[in-house]
């Protein structure tokens, strides 16, 4: 089933550059992150209260508030490099550069959370490397 959700997600992902990509223009970039963000905390929330997850809120550790809160940080950094690269930057250049937050994430794993380093994610690292190379230059 996680294969399915990682699944949409690119799906959605592709979607969001594009639609993102013909929304942003004319608009400044920080102010159309903005917009993208109130959309998703109305989305989020509305799936917390439709799901009632709500009562959960309690039960949320103190490290669990702290990293929850930085990814929130990390996440809001993020969004607006993005949308600032792709109102300058092509979407077709600007998305794959995005996409080595892959290659990123398994090193982060693998020293943060010693997670396994394998042959093949290392062959896969180096192939996406690669590939981002040949799509951007």
């Amino acid at each position: 089933m996680w294969f399915l959700f990682a699944l949409l997600s690119a799906v959605f992902a592709a979607l969001t550059s594009i639609l993102a990509k013909v929304g942003i223009e004319g608009v400044d970039s920080n102010l159309a992150t903005a917009v993208r963000t109130v959309v998703v905390v109305l989305m989020a929330w509305g799936m917390v209260f439709l799901t009632h997850a709500q009562g959960g809120l309690s039960a949320i550790s103190r490290k669990s508030w702290l990293f929850l809160i930085l990814s929130g940080l990390a996440t809001g950094a993020s969004w607006l490099c993005y949308y600032r690269a792709l109102q300058i930057g092509e979407a077709s250049k600007v998305v794959p550069v995005d996409k080595l937050s892959v290659v990123i994430t398994l090193i982060l794993a693998f020293v943060f959370l010693h997670e396994r380093f394998t042959a093949r994610s290392l062959i896969g690292c180096v192939l996406i490397g690669a590939g981002t190379l040949l799509m951007v230059l």
